[in-house]
């Protein structure tokens, strides 16, 4: 870093400092969007590390999954709710690979992320997609990949139909909200395959669910699930 950028960094840190999203307090030099006290502090939830976990225990009966996972436990009202707000509609992109990368390196040593073969993240309607300009799945997925070296797949699972919001749905109007609007396009890019299923945020699970139905009706393949957060 040359003498004359380093002094413009400083220049430009004392009238728009770079502050934690969780509490708000600045962040120094080697810190990235949220400061290590509170990186600390995240309320992991360690599932990759029991099977049978209560994230898992959410597919019972409902469709195959291998193992699922979620980075921290989503509390409403929780200072770590902004998190998901700033990923999702705030235009924070880079949060997501960020945090992927994260997840990443915590994990990178379980049973679950070395069997993985291919990670596919849930897909947005290309018509939401454009609205909001990105698809947060997309970038959680991509931090994942970049360090763990598993390839993505964000072609062949695809939204074919638009749906309404999720937010203060029931389990049952959820699953009939995401029924069927998914398509698998090319069954042989997964057929035979460990595809671990990327989304921002788990709550009944009937997203995550459909995507797994979807791909398993078309093709041989083991499902596992990783999101961000769990509610």
């Amino acid at each position: 870093m040359s003498e004359k950028f380093t002094y413009l960094h400083a220049f430009l840190e004392l009238f728009y400092p770079r502050l934690c999203l969780v509490c708000g307090q600045k962040l120094i030099s080697s810190e990235k969007y949220i400061c290590l006290k509170c990186l600390l502090h995240l309320p992991r939830t360690n599932y990759h590390e029991t099977a049978g976990n209560p994230m898992e225990q959410l597919f019972y009966g409902r469709v195959q999954v291998e193992r699922a996972t979620a980075y921290f436990d989503f509390k409403k009202g929780s200072s770590y709710q902004k998190i998901l707000h700033y990923l999702k509609y705030r235009g924070m992109k880079e949060l997501g690979e960020y945090l992927g990368a994260q997840f990443a390196l915590e994990i990178r040593d379980s049973e679950l992320l070395q069997s993985i073969d291919l990670i596919c993240p849930v897909p947005l309607h290309p018509k939401k997609e454009r609205k909001r300009g990105y698809n947060q799945s997309y970038h959680l997925a991509k931090g994942l990949s970049e360090k763990s070296g598993i390839p993505i797949d964000n072609h062949s699972l695809v939204r074919k139909q638009f749906s309404s919001t999720q937010t203060r749905k029931t389990r049952w109007e959820r699953w009939e909200n995401v029924e069927s609007i998914f398509e698998l396009t090319h069954p042989e890019a997964f057929d035979g395959k460990h595809i671990l299923l990327i989304d921002d945020v788990v709550t009944t699970g009937a997203t995550l669910e459909a995507c797994a139905a979807t791909i398993q009706k078309r093709c041989q393949a083991r499902i596992s699930v990783l999101t961000l957060a769990i509610a």
